[in-house]
């Protein structure tokens, strides 16, 4: 149930998107995370970091996005969310005993202090990558900039709503729109499942790297003689 209600925005940012443009699932976003973090609040009576800073960036930069009519701000939400997450897990380095990670997972396994240390810097730097592939997709491989900025020079820097390029745009200026929204469409398609399946990607290997050194706390059996 957890895992649903965590990925819940994601998805509804999706679907709303392919319905009604990045705008409406902006939107359906920050509704859909405020919702998020008001079930945690009434289920526990209290709430994770995650949700929570999720919220603070999203109502900014989404804000900006409906404000300003620019999907710009909105796309730079995602590398700004785990770059406070690496952040974070930095900082525990040096506040409090214990690191971050140590944290979040010493009650379910027990490892030795310098593989918590290595692991809390691993999930650092997986955060600041997973935040620059964020900007490579927008800015280079999506080509999403380059093409908006075309449509917003046709368009003396106009606001637009690329899902509704057919209904507003003709001739050239049609055809800038529809690239710049094929273009934001496949950064949304990153955000689900290219976001999705590094994360995943990273879980594994976390998980292999976990079993060479997660401690056996069993007793040692009796070697059994005839």
């Amino acid at each position: 149930m957890k895992l649903l209600i965590d990925f819940l925005p994601v998805l509804l940012f999706f679907i709303a998107y392919k319905l009604a443009g990045i705008y409406w699932a902006t939107a359906v976003a920050i509704g859909a995370t405020a919702a998020q973090v008001g079930w945690f609040w009434v289920r526990r009576h209290r709430v994770e970091m995650l949700p929570l800073v999720t919220l603070g960036v999203l109502l900014v930069f989404g804000g900006l996005t409906i404000a300003l009519q620019d999907p710009i701000f909105v796309m730079w939400k995602p590398t700004l969310v785990n770059w406070l997450f690496a952040a974070v897990f930095i900082g525990s380095h040096w506040v409090g005993e214990r690191t971050l990670i140590e944290r979040m997972m010493a009650r379910a396994i027990e490892l030795p202090a310098p593989i918590w240390t290595r692991l809390n810097a691993l999930w650092a730097g997986f955060f600041i990558c997973l935040g620059l592939a964020n900007l490579f997709v927008v800015y280079v491989g999506s080509g999403f900039h380059e093409a908006y900025q075309a449509l917003l020079t046709a368009t003396n820097g106009a606001g637009v709503d690329l899902s509704s390029c057919s209904e507003l745009y003709s001739g050239a200026v049609l055809g800038l729109c529809t690239q710049a929204q094929a273009r934001e469409s496949t950064w949304v398609d990153f955000k689900l499942f290219g976001m999705m399946g590094l994360t995943i990607a990273f879980v594994i290997a976390q998980s292999l790297y976990l079993a060479r050194h997660v401690r056996d706390e069993r007793p040692p059996q009796a070697l059994e003689t005839d």
